[in-house]
């Protein structure tokens, strides 16, 4: 008994015709007429009842029906496992990094990956927010750390790192630090120093000032938070940053709130719907590494 032959048996069966059969194994009518006979002959039976024009199955066949299907499934997933464990020893993935992003538990999560996977061929690359979705879109990339702004991109999957508000950052004694609040036309009116265009800050900033019909004076871009920060303190222009970034700058910086600027600007791993056993792996790395609860079971 071969497993082509249970194949093919369950394939007429819910058929219900040879032809119908034969068109969806790719086989020739007579090659699954002939492997049905030849495991009628093995097993002492028939299988099917073929008077009629409708082929129907015999109670030998009713009975063989079911193991032969468990069978079937039984051979895929040996097909399946050794594939998941071929995945893992050996493979690639391609992972995207928002410029200027030094977000050491990701680096954590890469090596521990690395570590208990060392045959898997792990490739990182810097790109805009912008272009690492459309890269994961494509394949191009299995995963990316992105920038965005209020909500991850539609259509992936996305676990969300971090969720802030933007504020502006500048030295002690700055005009601004005068005010009893901050508003966005306030903060516009000032030379400004911020994340180029694609990250999920600069997102927040453009999209927040188009609504409000607002030209900020962006004298001033660096891809990496200490380079802003360092421009700011020396009072070449206002920084632009998420409220944990100015505060790894107090030292040199004032934290100023935006009251009308909600939107929180994210930092978040996106992902297609469909991974694989490495990518799998990898997400349950990243989880630890930010201290992030486990995703709930699949519901049954």
């Amino acid at each position: 008994m071969e497993l082509r032959q249970l194949e093919y048996f369950v394939a007429v069966a819910e058929e219900r015709n040879f032809t119908r059969a034969a068109a969806r194994v790719h086989i020739s009518q007579s090659g699954v007429s002939a492997q049905i006979r030849q495991l009628e002959r093995e097993l002492g039976a028939e299988l099917f009842d073929r008077s009629a024009r409708t082929v129907t199955l015999t109670v030998a066949g009713k009975a063989a029906l079911g193991h032969a299907r468990a069978a079937l499934a039984a051979a895929g997933a040996v097909g399946q496992a050794v594939g998941e464990v071929t995945d893992l020893i050996r493979g690639r993935l391609t992972v995207g990094m928002v410029v200027g992003c030094t977000l050491t538990p990701l680096f954590d999560a890469l090596a521990g990956f690395h570590r208990a996977h060392p045959g898997v061929e792990v490739s990182l690359l810097e790109d805009t927010s912008e272009r690492l979705v459309e890269g994961v879109r494509t394949g191009a990339l299995d995963l990316a750390l992105v920038g965005a702004a209020g909500a991850p991109p539609e259509g992936l999957e996305a676990l969300v790192l971090i969720s802030e508000r933007l504020v502006a950052a500048v030295p002690a004694g700055h005009p601004l630090t005068s005010r009893p609040g901050l508003a966005l036309s306030d903060l516009v009116a000032h030379p400004l120093v911020c994340m180029p265009p694609g990250t999920g800050l600069r997102t927040v900033l453009d999209q927040a000032c188009a609504a409000r019909r607002l030209t900020p004076l962006v004298t001033l871009e660096a891809g990496a938070a200490d380079a802003i920060a360092a421009l700011a303190a020396r009072g070449l222009a206002v920084a632009v940053l998420s409220e944990s970034m100015a505060a790894a700058y107090q030292d040199a910086l004032v934290a100023l709130a935006l009251d009308d600027v909600d939107t929180p600007a994210l930092l978040a791993l996106v992902w297609k719907g469909t991974h694989s056993p490495g990518m799998r792996d990898l997400l349950a790395h990243s989880r630890r590494a930010f201290a992030l609860p486990e995703p709930p079971p699949p519901a049954a």
